[in-house]
């Protein structure tokens, strides 16, 4: 049985085989390498949105849990939670706008 010829010959190689297995070649590297970059950049947005929603949330919840500690020990309904409210808004949009002066690539102002 060693002796038999195999069923099938060896194809000749042909240069347009070679030609297009380097094209396939080249074209998934840069599929691949496309597809890399746009998955950093996914992570890195939501990482921000996470951070804003953060921001936001700490700002008006602290807030409102130190307004009214203030209001319930001074007896000065509802004006500490209003003050502090605010103040805590502020403050989250005050971080939100340094994150993003940070991130398009202009130093934050004031530091």
């Amino acid at each position: 049985m060693s002796d038999e010829k195999p069923a099938r010959e060896p194809i000749a190689e042909d240069a347009r085989i070679d030609a297009l297995e380097a094209r396939l070649k080249a074209a998934r590297e840069r599929e691949s390498e496309r597809n890399r970059s746009q998955v950093k950049a996914t992570d890195a947005n939501y990482r921000s949105g996470n951070r804003v929603l953060a921001d936001l949330l700490g700002g008006i919840l602290g807030g409102l849990v130190i307004g009214g500690t203030i209001d319930y020990f001074a007896g000065s309904s509802p004006w500490g939670l209003l003050v502090m409210l605010f103040l805590g808004i502020a403050v989250a949009f005050r971080n939100i706008f340094k994150m993003a002066s940070t991130q398009s690539g202009d130093p934050p102002q004031g530091e």
